[in-house]
């Protein structure tokens, strides 16, 4: 088994790429090890040691480091515990937990809210996949837009750009009632 990693725009966080399937479908992230009870994988991967955190994919691993650890050092046994994974037989997730999808929202905003989702689903998640993260919706009040960041994206030096430049920007272009874009924490 070949597993390729590639750096992301966040120096804390590598993204591993096992060349089989991660996640049949959605996301599931787990910003600490205490989160991670519900997967054999995502244990299996904080059991390297200098793990903080680990976001599934459909094809990607996401592992954020400690500020401690040196990639050098804890990388042979990250690539080590994918393996494992693999050769186990078990599965990434137990019953349904960890997978993340939008917040629901109804009201008088539902017909925005499921522009903001789809132009979300459509223009941006896919394009922070490839960063080895993901962005869900959270909520939409007042013309604010709430969003999650998760894997690589939660903690990165250049989200608050992506957040305000990117997303703020393509949102407010097609939805005119959205007047900026906020995150908010796990």
């Amino acid at each position: 088994m070949f597993i390729q990693t590639e750096s992301t725009p966040n120096p804390a966080t590598l993204k591993f790429l096992p060349g089989r399937a991660v996640l049949a479908a959605g996301t599931a992230d787990f910003p600490t090890e205490e989160a991670a009870s519900a997967s054999p994988f995502a244990r299996r991967v904080f059991g390297a040691g200098g793990v903080a955190g680990v976001f599934f994919g459909p094809d990607f691993v996401t592992v954020t480091k400690t500020d401690e650890a040196d990639w050098a050092h804890i990388k042979p046994g990250i690539l080590g515990a994918i393996m494992e994974h693999y050769q186990s037989g078990e599965p990434v997730m137990e019953g349904e937990a960890g997978s993340v999808e939008h917040a629901a929202h109804d009201g008088p905003d539902e017909e925005i809210v499921s522009q903001i989702k789809e132009l979300l689903d459509t223009r941006v998640r896919p394009a922070v996949a490839q960063d080895g993260g993901d962005i869900t919706f959270h909520g939409f009040e007042r013309g604010v837009v709430y969003l999650h960041m998760q894997g690589a994206c939660a903690g990165c030096p250049s989200s608050t750009m992506t957040l305000k430049m990117g997303i703020e920007n393509l949102l407010r272009h097609y939805i005119p009632e959205v007047t900026e874009v906020r995150p908010v924490a796990g």
